[in-house]
C-alpha cells in the first residue's frame, strides 16, 4: 500500500483546515495542498501530483460535480467527494459514483461532538484507500434484453459490499432478471445515501430493489438491501425463509455484519450462492468460509478489478471462495449457480 498523497478542495477556509488536520494526523496520508476552487486545484493537480483529491460538492464557480466529470475525463484520478446527507445530496452522491468517484463521504455539518468525532475518523481510512483503488476504465454495463430465459433452482442469492460496492452492485445487478433468484445485500453505507440507491436500482432494474425490512420474506424477483444501519440481518429458515433485523452492538466493528447474515445462511443449510464483493475490512471472510464449508458456490470480485480490493482479497485468503472474477463474470456465475440449467 502506497502513501496518500492528498489534495483538499473546499470553497471554505475552514473545512479545508479542519479536514487537512485530520488527515495530516493519519499514518501514510499527506495532505500536498489545498485549493478553494476547481480553477486552483487545475492548477495545483499539475504542480503537487497528488494522488488522491477530496473534492467539495458546493463550490462557486465550476461545481464539484462538473469538476469531477473533467477529472474523469481528463487525468482519471481516486476522487473522494465530500457532501451532504440530504435528499439532494444523496442524489448528488449518486452521480458522483456514476462518474467515477471512489466514494462520497458526508460532511458532519450539523452533528454533536460524538457523531462528528466518530465521521470524521473515518475520513483518513477512506482517503488511504482511494489513494489504492483501481478505478474504473470502463462504462457501466448496459441490461441485456437477449439472455436467456432463467430458471430458478431453489438457492438463495448474498452479497456483501461496502467502499466501492455502490457502483459494483449497479453494474452487477443491471443484468439480474426480472424473476431473480431471492437476493439479500449486505451493504455498509451511509442510511440516507443507501435509500436513494434502493430507489435508483428499483427504477433501473428488472427485478425489485427493497429496503430490507424485519421479517421479510425472500422469494423470487425480489431483492432486499440492507437500510438500517443500526441493526444486523440474519436469515430464518422457513416456507418461505425470512429475514430478521437485530438490534446488537457491531461485530468486529461493524454493523450490519455480513459475517454474521453469511454464518446464518450456512448453519440454517440452505442452498446459496454468495460473494463478496469491493470494500473496506474483512467483514464477510469468516461466514463466506463458512458458507463453502457447507457447500455453497461462494466467489469474491476479482481484487485486480475491484475499485477497494480489501475485502475479497481478505475472503479469497481466509478460503471463503472458489473463484475471483470480474463483476460481468461473478453476475454470470452467480446465476448460473442459482440456476436449473
Amino acid at each position: 500500500m502506497h502513501e496518500a498523497r492528498v489534495l483538499v478542495v473546499d470553497d471554505s477556509a475552514a473545512m479545508r483546515a479542519l479536514f487537512s488536520d485530520i488527515l495530516d494526523d493519519v499514518r501514510d496520508v499527506r495532505v500536498v495542498g489545498t485549493a478553494a476552487s476547481a480553477a486552483e486545484a487545475r492548477e495545483k493537480i499539475d504542480t503537487l501530483k497528488p494522488n488522491v483529491l477530496t473534492l467539495d460538492v458546493e463550490m462557486p464557480g465550476m461545481s464539484g460535480i462538473e469538476f469531477l466529470e473533467e477529472i474523469m475525463e481528463s487525468r482519471p484520478m481516486p476522487v473522494v467527494m465530500l457532501s451532504g446527507l440530504t435528499q439532494s445530496g444523496t442524489e448528488v452522491s449518486l452521480k458522483a459514483y456514476e462518474l467515477g468517484a471512489v466514494e462520497c463521504f458526508p460532511k458532519p455539518l450539523k452533528a454533536t461532538p460524538d457523531q462528528f468525532a466518530k465521521t470524521v475518523g473515518k475520513l483518513g481510512k477512506i482517503v488511504l484507500a482511494a489513494a489504492n483503488s483501481n478505478l474504473r476504465s470502463k462504462p457501466r454495463a448496459k441490461a441485456t434484453s437477449d439472455a436467456a430465459p432463467f430458471k430458478w433452482n431453489g438457492h438463495v442469492a448474498a452479497f456483501s459490499a461496502s467502499m466501492g460496492g455502490i457502483d459494483a452492485l449497479s453494474i452487477l445487478l443491471a443484468n439480474w432478471p426480472v424473476n431473480c433468484p431471492p437476493t439479500v445485500i449486505c451493504l455498509q453505507a451511509e442510511q440516507p445515501l443507501i435509500e436513494t440507491f434502493i430507489a435508483r436500482l428499483d427504477t433501473d432494474c428488472k427485478c425489485s430493489v427493497r429496503a430490507l425490512k424485519d421479517g421479510a420474506q425472500l422469494v423470487q424477483g425480489v431483492v432486499h438491501v440492507t437500510a438500517d444501519q443500526g441493526s444486523h440481518v440474519v436469515f430464518e429458515a422457513g416456507t418461505p425463509p425470512r429475514l430478521r433485523l437485530l438490534a446488537r452492538e457491531p461485530i468486529d466493528g461493524v454493523r450490519p455484519s455480513a459475517n454474521l447474515l453469511f454464518g446464518t445462511l450456512a448453519r440454517a443449510g440452505t442452498p446459496a450462492a454468495a460473494a463478496v464483493l469491493s470494500g473496506l475490512g474483512e467483514d464477510g471472510a469468516k461466514g463466506l468460509k463458512m458458507m463453502r464449508d457447507v457447500g455453497a458456490d461462494t466467489f469474491v470480485q476479482d481484487p485486480s478489478t475491484a475499485m477497494v480490493a480489501e475485502a475479497p482479497a481478505a475472503s479469497f485468503a481466509a478460503g471463503g471462495a472458489k473463484s475471483q472474477l470480474s463483476l460481468d463474470d461473478l453476475g454470470a456465475a452467480l446465476l448460473s449457480a442459482c440456476s436449473q440449467d
